[in-house]
């Protein structure tokens, strides 16, 4: 089992050409399952996209399991990211496109195809390794995204609003999923996300972010249960609506 991960963002600096400077200060615990919230263009992708190393910092520090990771690259931190649109490659299998979370060339070894033969089946996807995307579901097309997680075996996971375009009984099989590989593997999970019920159901704290800020943390349960801070009420009052 890989050792669950601490996460601290130390006066990070991030800004778009001609954007508001964004600041995040953030600590997360080993292990923990947090859910980042707030309005469209507030900062939570950026935030996972800062983790991942997919942005580039103006300033400030990001530790991962007490290691200074700024300045690596995306491949490099210990560090799997699962996005909305799967990010998977039309023209691959499902297990080539499994297979890049152990080696982006393809160069796989007999412990590599057992892996990926593994995780195929521990998502659900024993019989679908030779298909192309295409011919997936959205929810199989994210059971591949995270089959892809399996085989990485990082300790961080981060979900950038993976369940958005699925239905009701699709986002509750993902989630079940998803908590049940978090039992097996105690990854600390960072899930971006607009759905309350979603963050009710894989969460136990909650950070809000507004204006390119941390603007609270807390318990999830306080959060959306009424009693965050008054702006956190505010969006979710609009969200539901």
């Amino acid at each position: 089992m890989t050792k669950p991960a601490s996460i601290k963002l130390d006066e990070l600096r991030f800004s778009y050409p001609g954007g508001t400077e964004m600041r995040f200060d953030l600590a997360i615990n080993p292990g923990e399952k947090v859910a980042v919230m707030g309005p469209s263009g507030s900062g939570k992708s950026t935030l996972l996209n800062l983790v991942a190393g997919f942005e580039e910092p103006h300033g400030g520090r990001i530790a991962i399991d007490g290691r200074d990771v700024t300045a690596l690259p995306p491949d490099q931190r210990p560090v799997s990211m699962v996005f909305q649109e799967n990010n998977l490659f039309s023209h691959l299998t499902v297990a080539q496109n499994v297979g890049l979370g152990r080696s982006p060339s393809l160069r796989l070894s007999a412990e590599d195809e057992h892996e990926i033969t593994s995780a195929l089946e521990r998502t659900g996807l024993g019989d679908k390794g030779k298909r192309l995307p295409a011919a997936l579901s959205g929810g199989e097309r994210q059971r591949v995204a995270l089959a892809r997680v399996l085989v990485r075996n990082r300790p961080v996971l981060l979900l950038d609003e993976p369940l958005a375009s699925l239905g009701p009984a699709l986002r509750e099989e993902m989630l079940a999923l998803i908590n049940t590989l978090h039992e097996e593997r105690m990854m600390t999970i960072m899930m971006a996300t607009h759905a309350p019920e979603d963050a009710a159901a894989l969460t136990d704290r909650l950070v809000h972010v507004s204006d390119g800020r941390i603007a609270g943390v807390g318990s999830t349960q306080d959060y959306l249960g009424g009693r965050g801070s008054e702006a956190f009420r505010d969006y979710l009052g609009k969200n539901r609506s």
